[in-house]
Order: C-alpha cells, then structure tokens, then sequence
C-alpha cells in the first residue's frame, strides 16, 4: 500500500499536467486548493457553483494525474496537491495564480471550507 500514493515519473509529463489544467473547472479546483491546501469536495461545488457529480468527475481525473492527493476521513473526501507534485508543476501554479488574480477571485469569496 505505502507506494500507491507515489507518481510515476514516466507517467508524470508535462503534457499530462497541461492537459489537465486545459478545463476551467479543473484550472480553478486546483488553483484553489494550491491556495488552500486541502479542500473537500463540499468546498469546491460551492466556490465553483457546481454539481457533485462533476466536481467529483474532475478530481478524480487530477488524482489518476498524478496532480492531486485524496484522503478520506468519515463520508468526506478531501484532496491536496500530490506531495510529490514537481516544483516545475507547483511554480506553474503559482505564478498563475499571482499573474491572474481574478481568475479565481470570485471562486475563492464562496470557498467556506466548514461544509464538513
């Protein structure tokens, strides 16, 4: 079990990674949990006024990435940046979120992160 949550390198390419973020649902989620830290589901359907189903949809995608990390606790799943993420991946982020500080803006004002 202790190295499922490993990425595979080899798996892990810049075009799985710009692949990913080339959905605004999934550019936000994860600008918004680079930002947060860890976000349940919960979080991001109401900071993105979204479905269950889709939110969830898009997570799963970024976790079969590589990208994101899930770990549940009780009926609550909640997902961070993979801990093994490259740098070049985390800098992206970042510098898209401090050079696009709208993007994201009117998520982040409905992020409660207590729906749990």
């Amino acid at each position: 079990m202790a190295g499922q949550n490993k990425i595979s390198e080899s798996a892990f390419t810049p075009l799985v990674f710009y692949k990913a973020l080339a959905d605004d649902t999934r550019l936000q989620s994860l600008l918004l949990i680079s930002e947060q830290g860890e976000l349940c589901v919960c979080d991001l359907m109401a900071a993105l006024q979204q479905s269950q189903p889709k939110i969830s949809r898009h997570l799963a995608q970024l976790r079969k990435s590589g990208i994101l990390l899930d770990r549940r606790q009780g009926q609550w799943v909640y997902y961070s940046l993979h801990p093994q993420l490259p740098d070049w991946a985390r800098q992206v982020l970042a510098l898209t979120a401090e050079q696009n500080p709208d993007y994201a803006a009117r998520a982040r004002q409905y992020v409660t992160t207590h729906c749990c």
